[in-house]
């Protein structure tokens, strides 16, 4: 199947479960793949067949800035739902990195893959 990605989006938002991360917004960084054929839109040429990577990120910016988890698996788990179920594509890959959480790392976060017919169990 092939893949549609959105690389390193960064969004503020409110995501934490300490005192101090409850009042400061803090970035976190999304990298998606997105299941979704192709050929369609490779036969046609029209943007109309593609699956909208523009659409896809404003409406996750949108989502995460105005979203207050405690937890980035509850984020990462929002995200993938509203991809699968808004965008109808049939399977997720979402990466949700949190910047500078813990001293010493890049970053940490979550890796999770979601299809479909996991939304439907």
């Amino acid at each position: 199947m092939d893949k549609v990605f959105i690389e390193a989006l960064e969004i503020e938002c409110l995501i934490g479960i300490y005192d101090w991360e409850r009042r400061i917004r803090q970035p976190i960084v999304l990298d998606i793949e997105m299941a979704f054929d192709n050929r369609v839109p490779a036969a046609s040429d029209d943007i109309r067949d593609t699956l909208d990577y523009k659409a896809v990120s404003k409406r996750l910016m949108q989502f995460v800035g105005e979203s207050s988890f405690g937890l980035v698996e509850t984020l990462a788990e929002r995200c993938a739902a509203i991809i699968l179920d808004e965008f109808k594509v049939s399977h997720v890959r979402l990466k949700l990195s949190k910047p500078g959480a813990v001293r010493g790392a890049r970053a940490v976060g979550v890796l999770i893959e979601r299809s479909r017919t996991d939304a439907a169990a």
